[in-house]
């Protein structure tokens, strides 16, 4: 089992990588980064979740063509991902449906938040890199990887072999985000 500094480690390790290795990425790492996700916690073990891992040269480009915008010198690296992992949200139980019913919290959306990260981590175990992308077409990405139009896409992760150098991560100071006991 891996101790508190080794997790630490790989948490810090973690950046969105934005350049990658033209090299494909072997399908037990894209196995054992989905399970990390199937197994990550839900609200009322909602599993609201469903991942496509995409390695299709052809799906690749259509995808990276979904979310880019060449004008905007928005995500065009997606073009060089040899992997992607497709984020979509199903419904929940009726048990988290009502909790959060009742409580006024989409809990489908901490959850996919949650496995997410899940993704993110194990591919920085496996050696990989990973960035998560929030702005692309739905349409366009339902279209492409035939989802129905009831099911919401909520991320497509990148995952490759990173070129990127590690950055030092800027972060607000620790007393300025954590307090015990009160605020």
């Amino acid at each position: 089992m891996t101790d508190g500094k080794k997790m630490l480690e790989i948490i810090s390790g973690r950046q969105s990588d934005r350049k990658y290795r033209d090299k494909p990425v072997e399908k037990e790492k894209l196995n054992r980064i989905t399970e990390a996700a199937r197994i990550s916690p839900s609200a009322c073990n909602g599993q609201p979740w469903h991942f496509i891992i995409v390695t299709q040269k052809e799906l690749l480009i259509k995808l990276a063509d979904a979310a880019s915008a060449k004008l905007l010198k928005m995500n065009t690296f997606l073009h060089q991902a040899p992997a992607m992992i497709i984020v979509i949200r199903e419904g929940s139980n009726i048990s988290s449906q009502v909790g959060g019913t009742i409580k006024a919290r989409d809990y489908s959306l901490i959850d996919i938040g949650i496995a997410s990260e899940n993704i993110c981590l194990q591919a920085e175990a496996e050696g990989l890199g990973s960035c998560m992308i929030g702005w692309f077409d739905e349409k366009k990405v339902k279209k492409i990887l035939s989802i129905p139009r009831t099911k919401r896409v909520e991320l497509i992760i990148t995952i490759g072999y990173s070129t990127a150098e590690q950055r030092t991560k800027k972060r607000k100071a620790k007393e300025e985000v954590v307090s015990y006991n009160k605020y």
